[in-house]
């Protein structure tokens, strides 16, 4: 199987109005740039996305939540974009806001196969609305659904031409959980070796998870808030 695809514009041109979409990374760091920036020239629309943030007004999910793309967001935060923040309150954005751990286990759950799991977090505060509690040794747990995405949507450091990924350092983050739980996973990568290159011993997510990779270009790598100490 010819896992290899020439761009971004090819890897997502089967998203489709309305699809659930898993997209990796944590704040600005280890996003897919490439595929993002396709799927706003795509426009496609009514999106359900999963990601632990929403990205900031120009960069990243922000450029989806401009054009209008994005129906329901589910999110563990998403502090830093104006946009969504007037969506949110004008009714034209659903959103499910999640503890953090949560999220991760639910993108876990789905690539383990697992329909649900039960969790500590949110028990007692808003998060538990609606959703089954029981007792564990006396101890309350929520029920939590596996997600069911559509398609899952990362960005590695190194892949090769069979869908192995090595990302690095702190975007090693919702990544490696997102690649195994979607329906289909593309990858877009920095660096695309040929099968053989990469250290098995190094390897995070293994190429039977990926149907699609590419090698992505022109990465800004942004920094969501530079914080930097004055001048003496």
């Amino acid at each position: 199987m010819n896992k290899v695809v020439s761009a971004a514009d090819e890897a997502i041109k089967d998203v489709f109005d309305g699809a659930i979409v898993m997209l990796g990374g944590f704040g600005l760091c280890g996003i897919p740039e490439n595929c993002i920036t396709a799927l706003v020239k795509k426009g496609v629309k009514k999106l359900t996305c999963i990601s632990n943030n929403a990205g900031v007004d120009d960069f990243g999910i922000g450029l989806m939540l401009k054009q209008r793309q994005v129906k329901k967001m589910i999110s563990s935060y998403v502090g830093e974009n104006a946009e969504f923040e007037r969506q949110l309150l004008s009714g034209e954005l659903e959103v499910e806001l999640i503890p953090q751990g949560t999220l991760a286990t639910r993108c876990m759950a789905a690539g383990y196969g697992m329909p649900a799991v039960f969790t500590p977090a949110g028990v007692g505060t808003e998060v538990a609305i609606g959703k089954e509690v029981r007792q564990f040794n006396g101890k309350e747990y929520l029920l939590e659904h596996a997600f069911d995405a559509d398609f899952a949507i990362v960005k590695a450091w190194k892949g090769d031409t069979d869908g192995n990924l090595i990302y690095k350092e702190t975007a090693r983050n919702f990544n490696p959980l997102m690649a195994m739980a979607g329906k289909i996973t593309i990858a877009e990568v920095e660096q695309l070796v040929p099968v053989g290159e990469l250290d098995p011993n190094n390897i995070h997510t293994p190429g039977i998870y990926v149907h699609r990779i590419f090698q992505g270009s022109n990465y800004q790598k942004r920094i969501e808030q530079l914080t930097v100490r004055k001048a003496k």
